[in-house]
C-alpha cells in the first residue's frame, strides 16, 4: 500500500509526484525590464542549479489535525534530476533523471521503473521550461517581503477554479528556500519545511539513476515504450 505521505502527490500514477515536486525547482529566470512578482520568484529560483537539503513534511487536515508527519532527504540538479527520499515514517525512494522514474519501496522489496514525463502535469511543464508569461496567466502571483526584506513569501492562486489546488506559497529567508505550502481545494494541506540546506553542491549524475539491489521484485510499466 502506498504510505500517506506521497497522496498528494500521486492523484492518477506515481510518476506525478516528482513532477509536483520539480515544477516548483524548474523556472529558469527570465529577465524583464519591470520586475514583477513571477520574475522575483524567477529569480530566486534560478540560483538553485543544485540543492540538498533535509525536508520536513507535514501533511495537515482541513480541521487542522496532522495526517502525517514525515522525514525526508532531498537532492535536486538541474536540469532533471530529482531525488526525493522518505527517511520516516514510511521509507521510500523516488529518484529520476529525467528519462526514467524509480519508485523504490523496501517494505515491500519491489522497485516500479516507468519513463519520466514532465509533461504530466500543465503546471510542471511551464515551470520546468521557464515560461513564466504563461504561469502569470494561469495563476495571480502576490509577493509579500517583510520590512527587512529578509522574507519573502510568493503566493500563487489559480485563476482556474477547477484547479485542484486552492494556493501554492513558497516562502525565501535570506533568499534561501524556507518552506513550501500546497492548499488542496479540499482544505487538506501539504507543508515542506526545508533544513540544513546546501544550495549549489557537487552531486554526481549518477545520484540520480537507481541501482536495482540483488533480489528485488522489478515492476516496470507495460504502457512504456522502449521497456
Amino acid at each position: 500500500m502506498m504510505p500517506a505521505s506521497l497522496c498528494p502527490f500521486f492523484a492518477a500514477a506515481k510518476r506525478f509526484f516528482a513532477a509536483q515536486i520539480l515544477l516548483l525547482f524548474g523556472l529558469v529566470y527570465a529577465h524583464a525590464a519591470e520586475v514583477s512578482p513571477a520574475n522575483e520568484l524567477s529569480a530566486n529560483l534560478a540560483e538553485m542549479m543544485s540543492l540538498s537539503a533535509d525536508v520536513e513534511q507535514l501533511i495537515i487536515e482541513a480541521d487542522g489535525g496532522v495526517l502525517e508527519e514525515s522525514r525526508i532527504r532531498m537532492l535536486l540538479k538541474r536540469p532533471d534530476g530529482f531525488s526525493w527520499e522518505t527517511l520516516e515514517p514510511f521509507p521510500e525512494l523516488l529518484v529520476t533523471n529525467g528519462v526514467w522514474l524509480w519508485n523504490y519501496q523496501p517494505d515491500l522489496d519491489q522497485v516500479v521503473i516507468e519513463p519520466w514525463n514532465r509533461d504530466e502535469s500543465e503546471l510542471a511543464a511551464q515551470l520546468l521550461s521557464g515560461e513564466t508569461d504563461a504561469l502569470a496567466d494561469e495563476y495571480e502571483i502576490t509577493a509579500l517581503v517583510s520590512e527587512s526584506r529578509d522574507i519573502e513569501e510568493f503566493v500563487l492562486t489559480p485563476r482556474d477554479s477547477a484547479n485542484i489546488n486552492r494556493r501554492v506559497s513558497l516562502s525565501f529567508s535570506s533568499n534561501r528556500l524556507d518552506s513550501i505550502v500546497i492548499e488542496a481545494r479540499n482544505g487538506q494541506r501539504t507543508v515542506w519545511r526545508f533544513v540544513n540546506v546546501v544550495l549549489n553542491p557537487e552531486i554526481p549524475d549518477d545520484a540520480f539513476v537507481f541501482e536495482v539491489p540483488e533480489g528485488i521484485e522489478v515492476i516496470e510499466n507495460t504502457y512504456a515504450e522502449g521497456l
